[in-house]
């Protein structure tokens, strides 16, 4: 193939990607994959190869100078190569279109179960870290940095709920206390005896979709669950637990109410 050619199908291959990273950014379905400190980087990334695919677009044809004398009869090209130009360009483009198109920006089941939403409650590592987070805490500092709902529920975001179960300290504060917290709703395949229980859980990002963790608690409904939309946003009520089963110490939520909520714009703990 011509070298004007390998060129165009080179630009035009950068140009795709570039087109793939704007795109997301501008749709917003970015919002699942990178935190919000990271999207600017993404979207200058796509800018620049935007730039760097159109300038090697237009200068395609262009000849220059390779930088050193060629001998008599040496015609050897600097930009062959053993793959086929275009078997480059499908190669490059196919898997970020199909994914593009075939994807739910959305984790399955099974991949969520992998992230820890069947697990029990944080390491102690990991606990220890998230109580220096916070300073040292009171039930009066507790309700004066949580709204309360009109009948009468402190809000809490299920980071705080989940993290408790690894610091005596707050659970001896939040234990038995009415609370209120969202989150998405999946059946219970842990420890459910009876069918009374459910599973409530968001998914938290450090950076990106491939660092993230399903951070669950339990929900307890002491009788048959309602019905609720699979794996949907809802809004729960009630008294905060920990007990222990099985050796490991569980946030368990004694459901009072259990309604169906409007998704937050980003799947994280706080909404803007």
């Amino acid at each position: 193939m011509k070298p004007e050619l390998r060129r165009i199908f080179f630009s035009l291959s950068v140009l795709l990607w570039a087109g793939a990273l704007l795109y997301f950014y501008g749709s917003g379905r970015l919002i699942h994959y990178l935190i919000s400190d990271f999207r600017p980087i993404a979207l200058f990334g796509g800018l620049g190869l935007a730039v760097l695919g159109t300038f090697n677009l237009l200068t395609a044809r262009q000849t220059a100078s390779c930088g050193h004398d060629h001998g008599e009869g040496d015609d050897h090209d600097h930009e062959g190569g053993d793959m086929n130009p275009i078997v480059s360009l499908l190669l490059m483009v196919a898997p970020v279109a199909l994914s593009m198109v075939w994807t739910s920006d959305d984790f399955s089941q099974t991949t969520l179960a992998r992230k820890g939403l069947y697990d029990g409650g944080p390491s102690a590592t990991e606990s220890k870290f998230f109580a220096t987070m916070l300073p040292p805490l009171t039930l009066e500092e507790i309700e004066k940095g949580h709204r309360r709902t009109a009948d009468g529920y402190l809000e809490f975001n299920l980071m705080e709920l989940f993290f408790a179960t690894g610091d005596r300290e707050l659970q001896g504060l939040l234990n038995g206390l009415e609370i209120e917290t969202e989150g998405r709703i999946v059946e219970e395949k842990v420890n459910n005896p009876n069918g009374t229980r459910m599973r409530l859980y968001r998914v938290f990002m450090t950076c990106c979709a491939a660092d993230s963790r399903a951070i669950p608690v339990i929900l307890e409904f002491g009788k048959e669950p309602p019905l609720l939309p699979d794996n949907g946003w809802i809004k729960v009520a009630g008294k905060m637990t920990f007990p222990e089963e099985n050796g490991t110490l569980q946030a368990v939520i004694e459901v009072a109410r259990a309604t169906v909520a409007e998704a937050p714009q980003e799947d994280k703990f706080l909404r803007n």
